[in-house]
C-alpha cells in the first residue's frame, strides 16, 4: 500500500471550458486530483468545431484520437491524426485542433511538466470565432 490517496475521474465529473471553442475537460490535474507532474483530460469536437491556436511554454503536448479524426495544424502546418494514432506537439509549437470529420471526435489529452504557475502554463495567439 503506498498511503496515497486515488480517485478516478469521469467526463461527467469535470467542468466544460468552452472559452478556447470545443469541449475541453480536465480530468487528472493539481486541482482535481493533486497531481504534481502534469495533467490529462479529454476533449470533445463536434463536426467543424475547433480548439484555437494556442501555445505552452512549458509543456509538451500528447494528443490521442479516441473517436473520429482531426487535422491539427503545428506552427501552420496540417496534420491529420485518425482514430487510434497520437501525436506529440512539442513545448512552445503552436497548434490548433480542428475537426474536419462528420463525426464526434473525442481526444485525450496530457500535458507535461507543469508550468511554474497556473496561469504560465498556456498562451493564446488567436480568439475564438
Amino acid at each position: 500500500m503506498t498511503g496515497q490517496l486515488h480517485r478516478t475521474m469521469s467526463t461527467s465529473d469535470a467542468t466544460p471550458n468552452r472559452k478556447r471553442g470545443g469541449d475541453i475537460r480536465v480530468l487528472l490535474s493539481p486541482t482535481t486530483v493533486g497531481a504534481t507532474g502534469g495533467f490529462l483530460g479529454v476533449t470533445l469536437l463536434e463536426p467543424g468545431e475547433r480548439v484555437n491556436e494556442h501555445y505552452h511554454p512549458y509543456s509538451e503536448e500528447f494528443l490521442y484520437v479516441v473517436e473520429g479524426e482531426i487535422d491539427v495544424d503545428l506552427d501552420d502546418v496540417p496534420h491529420t491524426v485518425p482514430t487510434d494514432h497520437a501525436l506529440l506537439i512539442p513545448i512552445g509549437v503552436r497548434h490548433r485542433v480542428r475537426n474536419t470529420g462528420p463525426g464526434l471526435a473525442r481526444v485525450v489529452f496530457q500535458l507535461c511538466p507543469l508550468a511554474p504557475r497556473p496561469e504560465l502554463g498556456h498562451v493564446d495567439t488567436e480568439r475564438t470565432s
